[in-house]
């Protein structure tokens, strides 16, 4: 079949094997071709739109990227159905850091750095890299079937876009929020750039706490302060106490002699020292700690730079410059020892903060940076959500939200870095003037030199990010874009960059636009492996969307991440679980398989008749009354970002009701030579199968898309069909009563079949002994369903009666089934069988466990095994316990 008709793709026979790869590919490409996730302006209609978190230019899909993007592509394709102006802009980030990262290294291999080449030149070095190789994750993304509108892709740094950071820069620089100063940042030695505070990433690390005793001036005594960086002594120029620590009152005129050094530093007194921590004395060094430098500023400390740019100790370090810091601190640390002021060492495991993108140990430092005054924009934005403006779900987030922004501190966001948008700030070499615009300035406008020279940092890549709901619309022009989607629907996106980016937006779309930048947040859970460990290339537990998709099909994928996108929970992937919604994929296929059999010849109109169901059969008014509750189950899930309960009612509605019952319970009608019964079969089930692709097309888009060319009649791409409403007349709870006791009494006696190991092919005989009289005519009307549903040679329905002993019985609302065995099981021959499987159960067990108590097997295996073992031990300890209880079961009939 080819999909190149846009209202009906040429009729075929389902095959029997769903083919997922040619599927994917066709489809989307007839999607492509025909616009169909183009962005819709139409008057009076509601509109709903999303930006895309931007995945960074370097990127290749990942898992975290397969959830997100899911999630938005489902609330899109949702409100795509229902009607409304849709939106979803896609684009990717120009990531700073990391793609300079990325082409220098790829320029190390040429044996030249970016300085060989020169600003201009390298920059067109990365242009070129980001034509070649940056679409990739874009390419990824389509495979995962997002329905982005394409033609609307943007880039950061795109010329609409980096004229609105160019506005937004100059505007914020006139009101005073961006200013530029000597403060206290994070500096990257290895990368070479300041980093703002969520950019630093704080691990646990195992380390030492040196104890220094500092001598007072005059020779009178001293006092040991605890540092984990000994290095920073020598450029330390005080040593704080509490202003009403008693001990140091005497030393406000004596001060420090401070060892190394032969320099003299003073005592002062501040109310930051906790003077029940350990000595009471804190050393003060403001040029590379931040609680230091804000000291210093309370007391006109100088801050005195001891290690340069590259995490070198300069000339101010004295005979310990050109030493790394990290050989300075092991030298220091000698030396302190020689000298006699080390009092002692312990080991001490505290947070050290690295680089986000390069891991490198970071090191606060003091420099001339650019800076956001943040404290104004960060209130509106707390205003915002404390208002019910903007929501986050979950709204567990709230507390931590509130905490980050009450104690935020100035953003830096000036880079050291050549790619990126660079800072629009010229300085006049004649008069030292700073001129701040839009435009590049051709003279000073103080002297009227023509001599000016352009700030050389860039923007962090933050920055131009944080406009991305406005800038994508095409501001600072107006346009039908923003004034149709602006403020954005919901943002959907991980939940480690609320602060990195959504609060950012959040700021800036309050301050610039005057209006939230979105409705609602959804933060998604990180997605680990399904031991709840972090998947990392070096544990070797990493689940490549890629791969799962060429192994399962992207809708099985998809459904398996909306499955277990609950909000708030950590999601463990389990490979397993893929291959079981796979599974149910297929269910679908083969159910639509056995509909298109039957309604091939049919006209779609007969669905009209399921519009009153009144006068249909017990098991059409059911099931249409399933689907009406099916239906806003969904939708209210939909509405409030319950991804996992989408699914959940899906699966639970075509899995279980529509496959295992209704389809079942249908068959005889279907190949009845009764026209009414056929054709009402063939209404509802036409209409029930409709509605299921409906209702699971957002999730699952290319196996429902498939199916729904190939029901009878003219067809348009289901991607454009109405999604389902709930409609009051299919509301039946007479019918799902009467049908909940009939599905209880087939269910159990088939279970009792199951237990007792009667052969498929025995018919049983059967009894029903229930003295309800209304249920009693139930049973006896729809004896025929039963009797062949559980494959009963004889039904018997009766007020009252004894249960034999050597009967399978059950009990289902007040019904008590009754299934006489005897002469239906071989007891000899199951008991030997059973005995045969409870040995060798018997002796894996042995092994296991064995395996399991062994000391050198534990401390070698790798997690992963020890964890696969431990599972095939509690499954075979079920097995056991259930072959054991089969004996037992069995023995009574001998």
């Amino acid at each position: 079949m080819k999909a190149t008709d846009k209202q009906s793709p040429e009729k075929y026979d389902l095959p029997k094997t769903y083919e997922f790869t040619e599927v994917e590919r066709r489809w989307y490409t007839h999607w492509l071709e025909e616009k169909t996730f183009s962005a819709r302006m139409e008057e009076g209609k509601p509109s709903f739109a999303i930006v895309i978190p931007p995945p960074n230019v370097t990127g290749v899909l990942h898992i975290g990227h397969a959830l997100n993007n899911t999630l938005q592509d489902l609330l899109i394709r949702y409100h795509r159905m229902k009607g409304d102006n849709t939106l979803w802009v896609p684009g990717t980030d120009h990531a700073g850091i990391a793609t300079q990262n990325v082409v220098e290294r790829q320029l190390a291999t040429e044996k030249l750095t970016r300085h060989d080449l020169g600003r201009e030149k390298f920059i067109e070095r990365v242009w070129a890299w980001r034509e070649e190789k940056g679409g990739t994750i874009i390419n990824q993304l389509k495979r995962m079937g997002a329905s982005c509108d394409w033609d609307r892709e943007r880039f950061t740094m795109d010329e609409g876009l980096s004229q609105a950071v160019r506005e937004v820069f100059v505007r914020l620089y006139k009101e005073g929020l961006i200013y530029k100063g000597d403060y206290i940042v994070n500096w990257c030695p290895r990368c070479h750039t300041a980093l703002a505070d969520d950019e630093v990433e704080h691990d646990p690390t195992d380390g030492k706490l040196y104890h220094i005793r500092y001598p007072y001036a005059d020779g009178s005594g001293s006092v040991v302060v605890a540092t984990t960086r000994p290095e920073t002594m020598l450029g330390d120029t005080a040593v704080a106490v509490h202003p009403e620590d008693e001990r140091y009152q005497h030393l406000n005129t004596i001060g420090i002699s401070l060892p190394l050094t032969g320099r003299t530093i003073p005592v002062v007194f501040d109310h930051h020292v906790q003077r029940e921590f350990g000595t009471g004395a804190l050393k003060v060094t403001p040029a590379h700690d931040r609680d230091d430098y804000e000291i210093g500023l309370r007391h006109d400390l100088p801050r005195l730079k001891v290690m340069d740019d590259f995490g070198v100790m300069n000339e101010a370090a004295g005979k310990y410059a050109g030493l790394d810091r990290f050989a300075c601190r092991k030298q220091v640390v000698k030396d302190l020892e020689e000298q006699g002021f080390l009092d002692k060492i312990e080991p001490y495991q505290h947070a050290v903060g690295k680089c986000y993108r390069c891991t490198t140990v970071v090191e606060p430092t003091t420099s001339k940076q650019w800076f956001v005054s943040v404290r104004p924009l960060a209130d509106k934005a707390v205003a915002a959500v404390r208002e019910g403006r903007i929501n986050i779900y979950p709204n567990t987030w709230h507390r931590t939200f509130y905490a980050w922004m009450d104690n935020i501190r100035d953003w830096c966001i000036s880079r050291q870095i050549w790619w990126g948008h660079r800072i629009p700030a010229w300085t006049c070499a004649a008069c030292g003037e700073v001129i701040v615009a839009v435009s590049d300035p051709d003279v000073c406008p103080a002297c009227g030199s023509t001599n000016l020279h352009q700030e050389t940092d860039v923007l962090d890549t933050w920055f131009s990010s944080a406009l991305w709901p406005f800038s994508t619309l095409g501001w600072p022009e107006k346009t039908k874009e923003l004034d149709f989607f602006y403020p954005t629907s919901v943002l959907i996106t991980s939940f480690d960059i609320l602060f990195f980016w959504v609060a950012r937006m959040m700021m800036m779309g309050l301050h610039i636009m005057d209006e939230i930048p979105f409705h609602d947040v959804y933060l998604h859970a990180l997605v680990r492996d399904k031991f709840g460990k972090k998947m990392s290339k070096s544990t070797g537990n990493v689940i490549d969307p890629l791969v799962m998709i060429e192994q399962y099909g992207t809708d099985a994928f998809r459904f398996t991440l909306t499955a277990f996108a609950a909000q708030g929970r950590e999601i463990r992937m389990d490979e397993e679980r893929i291959d079981g919604y796979r599974r149910f994929i297929n269910k679908l296929w083969n159910a639509a398989r056995f509909a298109q059999m039957h309604l091939k010849e049919a006209d779609p109109a007969i669905t009209a008749m399921t519009a009153d169901p009144k006068g249909l059969a017990l098991a059409h008014r059911w099931i249409l009354s399933r689907m009406n509750a099916t239906i806003k189950d969904v939708r209210a899930a939909l509405d409030g970002y319950n991804f996992n309960e989408v699914a959940s009612a899906n699966y639970q509605f075509v899995w279980h009701e529509f496959c295992d019952w209704y389809l079942e319970w249908i068959k005889a009608d279907l190949f009845s030579q009764d026209v009414q019964a056929q054709q009402q079969a063939k209404a509802v089930l036409l209409t029930v199968l409709e509605n299921i692709l409906k209702l699971m097309h957002p999730i699952t888009p290319f196996v429902t898309e498939e199916i729904w060319g190939q029901l009878p009649g003219n067809r348009s791409s289901i991607m454009i069909e109405p999604f389902p409403e709930p409609i009051a007349a299919w509301e039946d709870a007479e019918a799902e009563r009467v049908m909940n006791l009939l599905m209880g009494v087939i269910s159990g006696l088939r279970t009792i079949r199951t237990e007792a190991e009667v052969h498929p092919s025995a018919k049983i005989e059967a009894i029903l002994i229930c003295p309800d009289a209304a249920k009693r005519q139930i049973l006896a009307d729809y004896a025929p369903g039963i009797q062949a549903m559980v494959r009963a040679g004889s039904l018997h329905i009766e007020a009252a009666g004894i249960v034999p002993d050597d009967a399978g019985h059950a009990l289902v609302q007040e019904v008590e089934l009754v299934v006489p065995l005897k002469g239906l099981i071989d007891v000899a021959g199951e008991l030997e069988k059973l005995a045969r499987e409870q040995g060798k159960l018997e002796k894996e067990l042995e092994r296991i466990v064995g395996k399991l108590g062994n000391e050198k097997f534990m401390s070698n295996a790798p997690e992963s095994v020890v964890a696969k073992e431990r599972e095939k031990e509690a499954e075979i300890r079920a097995r056991l316990a259930k072959t054991i209880e089969s004996t037992e079961r069995m023995r009574k009939l001998g």
